[in-house]
């Protein structure tokens, strides 16, 4: 089994080191991850400017390199060279994410993007992600990276990612899994300003998750704010499909 493994946190963060060290035990890892922080990219490729890869030494992979781009472009790219080197990769994995990618976050998260990326190029692929910007409890998400692995290998087809989300909590403190579907995912947000001089003002994004109440089980949301692992097939496919019809009845013609 091959996998290639990216992030949108750096090719430094722990979550990724982690995440090799559990899929070697499993598989030949090959890492492509972007060289800085690149989190909350979206599913942005960069088309108007070189991007560099460097070769670079890291723990428990077979091989590594750094990529000058986003998530997507680690994986785009990353399939083509490792094709290169006569790589065949079976699954993409993208996580540790330092911090949930839930509801409609997932359409911001450079993490399930990168996974996305990989379905795009008609391979499975797993995003995992812990419910913190500073996780302490990686043994639960080492366990559901390696039977992720395990499970879906001859089962998850090439158009599906897997997108697990997970408490930053000890075995003994999750209570379980559930296969879910995407909820909203809502902040009390704000924008707050900065003078900078000269007639130029920034504005700093800041909020806070909404906890919400009354919902069903079943949404991702809902489940992680229980203390369940959330795990919901993706599909990169946004069509409102029940609605097809109706708008072909509204008579749009040129």
């Amino acid at each position: 089994m091959k996998v290639l493994v990216t992030n949108d946190d750096g090719i430094k963060a722990r979550g990724i080191r982690e995440l090799v060290e559990a899929l070697s035990a499993k598989a030949e890892v090959y890492v492509f991850a972007p060289k800085t922080q690149m989190s909350a990219c979206g599913h942005g490729i960069t088309v108007r400017a070189p991007i560099e890869v460097t070769e670079v030494e890291f723990p428990n992979a077979v091989k590594a390199w750094t990529v000058s781009g986003t998530p997507a472009d680690c994986v785009k790219l990353g399939l083509r060279i490792l094709n290169e080197h006569n790589v065949s990769v079976d699954f993409v994995f993208s996580g540790f994410n330092h911090g949930s990618n839930l509801g409609t976050d997932t359409l911001y998260s450079g993490t399930v993007s990168g996974a996305i990326e990989g379905v795009i190029n008609g391979i499975p692929s797993v995003a995992l992600s812990i419910y913190s910007m500073d996780p302490k409890h990686f043994e639960p998400s080492k366990y559901m990276a390696q039977q992720a692995l395990e499970l879906a290998a001859g089962r998850l087809d090439e158009g599906t990612v897997l997108n697990i989300n997970l408490p930053d909590a000890p075995f003994e403190e999750v209570k379980g899994v559930r296969v879910t579907r995407l909820g909203a995912r809502e902040y009390d947000e704000r924008f707050e300003a900065v003078d900078q001089g000269d007639g130029v003002t920034s504005y700093v994004y800041k909020g806070e998750p909404v906890i919400y109440t009354g919902l069903p089980e079943d949404i991702d949301v809902i489940a992680l704010q229980d203390g369940y692992i959330s795990i919901t097939p993706l599909h990169y496919d946004l069509t409102s499909h029940k609605r097809v019809e109706q708008v072909k009845s509204w008579g749009f013609k040129i």
